[in-house]
């Protein structure tokens, strides 16, 4: 997830904000694109992903 934010500011978005932990245990981030858009980047490790990356919500 931190890498992802930091290719992104490599491509030439502006970083908003930068990773941190959230009171959800994870981790988020925000960037905007060079059309103005804002984006997030998140990781929450208690949705895991399955084989092709969909994520599994838990019961």
């Amino acid at each position: 997830m931190d890498r992802a934010l930091a290719r992104a500011g490599s491509a030439g978005a502006k970083i908003k904000k930068p990773a941190q932990d959230t009171f959800w245990g994870g981790r988020s981030g925000y960037f905007s694109d060079p059309d103005g858009y804002l984006w997030e980047i998140a990781w929450n490790p208690h949705f895991p992903l399955d084989r092709e990356g969909r994520v599994q919500l838990p019961e």
